[in-house]
């Protein structure tokens, strides 16, 4: 990575620009610890470029949405300003940052994906109108296009202008610049704002009471996926399941280099065909399957033990898949394997068929942990009765199963996780989209299993959409059933 201030072994020998040096008018002062710019390069930059084409400014495919997302949130707050930042860069290291993700609420309402934009909402007649406030790309008259590394079009490269990128997400524009003094307007008892995105907005506006119910609301608001999101989902999965594919392909060099191998096979997909991963992957092989959120992925990949792998492609719209499939390395499941796998999907069947609406939300996991109790009884593991152990007073079986069943997934792999208790955890509704996931985990250390189940895990998780009359499987075409996952990996073998 290239240093952002090309003259830095040469600061010491900058010239004074100070007002009182008669030699000041030759330089261009671009800020604090940085080099003047000789005015004679100023020059040079700021001519002999050829005009732009530009192509057509193409409407976003799901700007009408936006568009309807703020107007149903006017309605819940008339007569309030709303602000809704994205956030700034996170700092990785020094002067490094993370790849930049817009922040979830503000990206559903606008579809910008620059770092440090602003939504302003401002009440106007019987609704509000919409501007959003962003840095708007360096023309060559200024210096800011060569010098300024986190816009400047030389460093992060060519950028939409203000009015294009009005048309492009069907929002009004304005530029960065402006949002000092409209903060300064708009710091009154009215206005409210996601807070803890960015530290100026949190700085320029005090607290108010309705902070949390503005999140909460945003939060309730996207519980119902709409077609478009849908669609993206979808298409998160169908490049996960391709992820998979290239995971049990790359087996042979996994089994010579290890976890690394699988998180990089899966991350180098997410990347083709997506933003990125929406979460950590976990691969975990062995008894790191029996580590709910292995994030390390440096052990081996032995031929004999099980994989776990629990990925996820977050699409170029930002909404994430999230699937798990346990698969045997050597590409066939042991006796003990298969029935632990085994009841692992019989759970994670019983739990499928809750998934309808008007079902409550725990229906899912509650139908999941008595098939779980059955199998762990069956194997001599639990020793009180399957339906003893379930009991809310008991959990036996926690401690061989610790998290729940299901979660809610959108543009967070932990998708509308502000909404409130009753909202979240109430009756499913169509367009929902939920994780259902059991598991099962035998510590190798753990002497009330039988030694020959310890240190193996097991999760099978798919992403389900709640439809009018039932659900629908979006992760479907990665197999599931033991026989099919075996013979799904010998063709994928055979293939490669």
């Amino acid at each position: 990575m290239v240093n952002d201030d090309p003259d830095a072994t040469e600061v010491s020998d900058a010239p004074d620009v100070s007002a009182e040096n008669p030699e000041s008018e030759n330089w261009i002062w671009v800020g604090r610890h940085r080099p003047p710019v000789p005015r004679a390069l100023m020059e040079l930059m700021s001519q002999g470029w050829a005009e732009r084409g530009g192509a057509p400014v193409t409407r976003h495919p799901a700007a009408d949405h936006f568009e309807a997302r703020r107007t149903t949130l006017s309605e819940r707050f008339a007569g309030r300003t709303v602000v809704v930042p994205t956030g700034p860069p996170k700092v990785r290291s020094n002067d490094t940052d993370y790849r930049f993700r817009p922040g979830t609420d503000f990206f559903w309402l606008t579809g910008e994906t620059e770092s440090d934009a602003v939504l302003i909402m401002e009440p106007d007649g019987d609704g509000h109108h919409a501007t959003l406030y962003v840095e708007p790309p360096s023309d060559r008259s200024s210096h800011e296009f060569f010098t300024d590394a986190r816009y400047g079009e030389f460093w992060i490269g060519p950028r939409m202008d203000l009015a294009g990128l009005s048309e492009h997400l069907g929002v009004a524009t304005a530029p960065l610049s402006e949002l000092h003094a409209k903060l300064d307007r708009l710091a009154t008892p009215d206005t409210i704002t996601v807070r803890g995105m960015d530290p100026r907005i949190d700085g320029a506006l005090a607290e108010n009471d309705a902070d949390d119910e503005l999140i909460t609301t945003l939060s309730e608001m996207r519980l119902v996926k709409d077609d478009f999101e849908v669609a993206m989902l979808q298409q998160a999965v169908d490049s996960t399941v391709r992820g998979f594919e290239d995971v049990v392909k790359a087996l042979p060099d996994a089994m010579e280099s290890g976890e690394r191998v699988v998180e990089g096979v899966f991350n180098a997909r997410a990347r083709l065909e997506g933003n990125d991963t929406g979460y950590n992957t976990i691969a975990a092989s062995g008894a790191h399957a029996t580590v709910l959120h292995w994030g390390r992925n440096d052990g081996e990949v032995t031929y004999g033990d099980l994989l776990l792998l629990d990925a996820g492609v977050e699409c170029r719209q930002l909404y994430t898949a999230d699937v798990t499939r346990t698969v045997p390395v050597s590409g066939k499941f042991t006796p003990e394997q298969r029935e632990v796998y085994e009841i692992v999907l019989a759970a994670q069947s019983a739990a499928m068929d809750e998934v309808k609406p008007g079902a409550p939300f725990l229906a899912p996991h509650r139908a999941a942990m008595r098939v779980l109790a059955q199998g762990l009884h069956r194997l001599g593991i639990l020793t009180v009765e399957p339906e003893v152990a379930v009991r809310r007073d008991q959990q036996l079986h926690r401690r061989w199963t610790m998290h729940g069943t299901s979660h809610m997934l959108g543009l967070d792999v932990h998708d509308c996780n502000n909404a409130r208790d009753e909202e979240y955890h109430g009756e499913l509704k169509p367009g929902y989209v939920l994780t259902i996931e059991p598991g099962l985990y035998f510590q190798p250390d753990d002497l009330t299993v039988p030694e020959r189940y310890r240190g193996i895990g097991v999760r099978i998780e798919d992403d389900v959409l709640v439809t009018k009359d039932g659900h629908r499987n979006l992760s479907e075409a990665l197999p599931r059933d033991p026989d099919e996952v075996e013979a799904w990996m010998a063709r994928l073998s055979a293939d490669h």
